[in-house]
């Protein structure tokens, strides 16, 4: 293995993704410690959907399978089964069928892929088309470069047979078809037609790593451009002749409802056309979004309270809590063994926020509903399931829907949700129009479906050497899997992301017991998927005890995780590389400064985060450094993994700093950016990410920055501190040298005492 500085997989033998019979959906944390690896592929070969999906799009002269289009002049246009919402998904796919194609990136026009579970559905989260749980490059990755592979074997196919030469004697490079001994050449639109009639080849050889010419390079992605020059449509960008816009608000407490509206204030205001209701929700509609906005400042509504009137935070943690102790559990995993008697006990208790989603585009849709049919504009992780929510509603078929995926500004596990995209349908459905509601940033905020609370009692006993002999982990929170997918839960009701990278933990104990209690959510607090799912709060758990079983053993806390790990292991491999780039036990750092360690093996990868954080006597926190080392495998895009690790590591530190959400009366207390804020360019440490190169088939890598950040972050206060961190986000209070210099600066902040 060979480390480089421009840029992580679970061992696929220590986990499974599990496959819902009759093609039902899953998700991305479907793994099962101890299990082989999924065997569900994508169909890189013609699918009976196939000639229907290439109809639809105008019967190009070759379509030999759900992702490659050539069209008669050469064009090629590869189809893109994953959503793109800033991950460079869109670029690591291109690469992958790219390379076994024979064509340049530049070459390329890509679409976004027309809902279809048949055709473009995720092997890793049960068949369906679903973009989550980093698991595009790693579910797609044989498929792909197969499908590009059967494309160009069928292309040279074409030409040798004009030529009447041997398919063996021909090269590809950059959409041409070369006959190496004469020289002669066909571009792929010249055979595009005839390849189209070949038969498929039985089989095809794919290219060895020491071949690419794409794959591994550190290439520009493909959706910058126009991401730059302003070209790149999202879904807030749709226009379509005819539209009107709609500014909506829902029912500030989780579980209230609509009562009395006056709107009459609202009908005066220049551009209002319309006011239409919900059970829950009032909407404006306008000629514009500034008239729809303003329209809907002037209501007067009235709110019918509903059972969560008086729900607070405290009275939620507090059942958490009641759960933890008394309800039932569930065994993620059993000891192996019975532990030694005596030793020293250390136990500990965490809370761990909600949190919300805030991607920089707020939620949107626009609908046009007319009499047997709705056709949809929006950005979504997945397509199928918003064409089966709108036919719902509309009383019509699922082929009356019609779905324009969009670009999305961002994600994070929200647009897997489809509320907000039922909640446009609904309203659209009571105009003639077409109609674009556009939620606010305080309503995305305020009706998000939050990361759970959770609520943590974890314990461990220490032999004479310092390390665990018993090690028990119990686990409270509420299910998003048993809501987004109660099929896919385990048959003793086993929710697998509550437990993940708790259960398979990277260090070699035995007497390890982890237990889930599953805690019934009040009704309307709907909890969902947030970047980093279950290993992001497991991992703060996890790393964050480790560490502190390293002090109370008195030792370092870099070389107890190597007596834990078995030598040889990858996990093992991130560790040192981490701790050698940022010169771990080097010089003395200045007084209030530490440096925090965090290592797992979520998503299919390895990562072991470094940050180096100062804390001022007044309790506030600011990052001077951070080292990554990840081993993800096969490397598609180096690019993209660095920018991945880091935009990954920045939203977890800024959640970590700064976010939770709070309720009060039923109702989220945050709404806008000042109250839930992320770190600023001028908070932004040094971020160096280093790389393991190894032929290991590629790992995810979107969401493991994030789900190393807090732990790593926590660990850094409690070396500068000595103050070990129990709940998120970070408090100053408990930070802050004494309560004066607490005084201070909250005298500066307020301006009243000069900086100095």
């Amino acid at each position: 293995m060979s480390a480089h500085d421009h840029t992580g997989t679970v061992d696929e033998g220590r986990r499974q993704a599990l496959r819902l019979a009759g093609g039902g959906l899953a998700v991305a944390f479907l793994w099962s410690a101890g299990m082989g690896p999924a065997v569900a592929q994508m169909n890189p070969r013609r699918q009976p959907g196939d000639e229907a999906a290439a109809a639809a799009d105008g019967n190009p002269p070759f379509a030999p399978n759900a992702f490659i289009r050539i069209d008669a002049d050469g064009g090629v246009r590869l189809v893109m089964p994953s959503a793109e919402m800033g991950q460079s998904i869109y670029t690591g796919i291109a690469m992958m069928l790219a390379e076994e194609l024979g064509v340049g990136l530049d070459q390329i026009k890509v679409e976004h892929s027309p809902p279809s579970d048949a055709l473009y559905g995720q092997p890793l989260l049960g068949g369906g088309q679903i973009t989550g749980g980093s698991t595009s490059t790693r579910g797609q990755w044989q498929a792909l470069r197969e499908a590009g592979a059967v494309a160009r074997e069928m292309l040279v196919a074409a030409a040798a047979a004009q030529w009447h030469v041997d398919p063996e004697s021909c090269s590809v490079a950059r959409g041409v078809v070369t006959h190496v001994p004469s020289g002669r050449t066909l571009g792929f639109g010249a055979v595009a037609e005839a390849a189209g009639r070949l038969p498929q080849p039985a089989s095809v050889k794919l290219k060895e790593r020491k071949d690419f010419t794409l794959i591994g390079k550190p290439l520009r992605r493909i959706d910058s451009p126009d991401k730059v020059n302003g070209g790149t449509q999202f879904g807030i960008d749709v226009k379509v002749p005819g539209m009107k816009f709609a500014a909506v608000r829902t029912s500030p407490e989780l579980a209230g409802t609509l009562g009395a509206v006056d709107d009459s204030k609202a009908r005066t205001i220049p551009g209002v056309i319309e006011v239409i209701k919900l059970d829950d929700a009032v909407a404006v509609v306008g000629e514009h979004y500034w008239a729809a906005q303003q329209g809907l400042q002037a209501l007067d509504i009235e709110w019918k309270p509903g059972v969560n009137a008086k729900l607070d935070t405290q009275t939620l943690v507090a059942a958490l809590q009641e759960t933890s102790r008394n309800g039932k559990a569930l065994v993620g995993r059993k000891p192996k063994g019975e532990a030694p008697a005596g030793g020293k006990r250390v136990e500990a208790a965490f809370v761990s926020p909600m949190l919300a989603h805030a991607p920089m585009e707020p939620l949107n849709a626009t609908v046009h509903v007319t009499p047997g049919r709705c056709e949809v504009w929006t950005g979504t992780q997945v397509p199928t399931r918003v064409v089966k929510e709108a036919a719902r509603i509309c009383g019509i078929p699922e082929q009356a829907v019609v779905l324009h995926n969009q670009y999305l500004g961002g994600g994070f596990g929200r647009r897997l949700e489809t509320d907000q995209v039922e909640q446009a349908v609904a309203f659209a459905r009571q105009v003639s129009y077409p109609l674009k509601v556009i939620w606010s940033r305080e309503e995305d905020i305020r009706h998000d479906r939050v990361r759970p609370l959770y609520y943590d009692r974890i314990s461990a006993t220490l032999g004479d050497d310092g390390k665990p002999t018993s090690w028990q982990h119990r686990i409270t929170s509420g299910t998003v899997l048993g809501r987004w997918l109660p099929a896919a839960m385990g048959k003793d009701g086993m929710d697998s992301d509550a437990i993940e990278s708790a259960a398979d933990l990277p260090y070699d104990m035995d007497n390890v017991l982890v237990e889930w209690a599953y805690h019934v959510m009040p009704p309307g607090l709907v909890v969902g998927w947030w970047r980093g799912v279950g290993p992001t709060h497991n991992l703060f758990i996890v790393e964050s005890f480790i560490d502190e079983l390293a002090h109370t053993a008195g030792k370092d806390p870099l070389e107890y995780r190597r007596s834990l790990m078995k030598p040889g292991s990858r996990a093992l491999g991130v560790l040192n590389l981490a701790a050698e780039k940022i010169g771990w036990g080097g010089q003395p750092l200045p007084a209030r400064v530490g440096r925090g360690i965090a290592v797992g093996s979520p998503f299919g990868s390895h990562v072991c985060a470094i940050v180096e954080a100062e804390v001022t006597p007044q309790g506030q926190v600011r990052l001077r450094r951070a080292v990554v080392a990840v081993d993800n495998g096969i490397t598609i895009n180096p690019s993209s993994v660095q920018a991945q690790m880091q935009g990954g590591l920045l939203f977890g530190l800024s959640a970590a700093l700064y976010n939770g959400i709070t309720l009060k009366n039923g109702a989220i207390e945050q709404s806008n950016f000042h109250d839930y804020r992320n770190l600023r360019i001028n908070e932004v440490p040094q971020i160096d990410v280093y790389s393991v190169e190894n032929d290991e088939a590629p790992g995810g890598i979107g969401e493991v920055g994030t789900a190393i950040a807090a732990p790593a972050l926590a660990n850094a206060i409690f070396a500068a501190t000595g103050i070990r961190l129990r709940e998120l986000p970070v408090s100053r209070t408990q930070l802050a040298e004494s309560p004066d210099a607490l005084k201070k600066v909250a005298g500066i902040l307020t301006g009243k005492e000069d900086v100095a």
